[in-house]
């Protein structure tokens, strides 16, 4: 029997499910995983950007599923190591997210800057430094 692995997988909450699709795969190339409509409508989907994979739902203050635009912002950012960050942040910003740091080279030996998607969350985008 194969041991199950451990695994993180980020849940996003978002106030318009099919919107944070649409931008998602405009912004980062993202892949539909799977997209459930369950009985009362609500949307689930798991989207991939590479071989990392996240969630994403509708808001539900009954659930406690907030977004960082409800709460107003967030204390969690969201890592995404690319081959071309600067690309993948140009790519993202001319979809809509907002530059919160610019791509650059880091003291840390990282070529990263931090966005902010149209949701609130907010992506570390970068490379190691070689």
């Amino acid at each position: 029997m194969t041991e199950q692995p451990i695994t993180l997988t980020p849940s996003l909450s978002v106030p318009d499910p099919h919107e944070a699709i649409r931008f998602y795969k405009e912004a980062f190339g993202a892949t539909e995983v799977y997209v459930e409509t369950v009985p009362d409508g609500s949307v689930y989907a798991g989207l991939a950007v590479g071989e990392a994979t996240f969630d994403l739902s509708r808001e539900s203050a009954d659930y406690g599923n907030l977004g960082p635009l409800a709460l107003g912002g967030t204390p969690v950012r969201l890592s995404l190591i690319v081959p071309d960050p600067d690309a993948f942040a140009e790519r993202a910003v001319a979809a809509g997210a907002r530059v919160i740091f610019p791509i650059e080279d880091q003291p840390y030996g990282y070529r990263q800057g931090r966005i902010e998607d149209p949701f609130g969350h907010q992506w570390m985008i970068g490379k190691p430094l070689a």
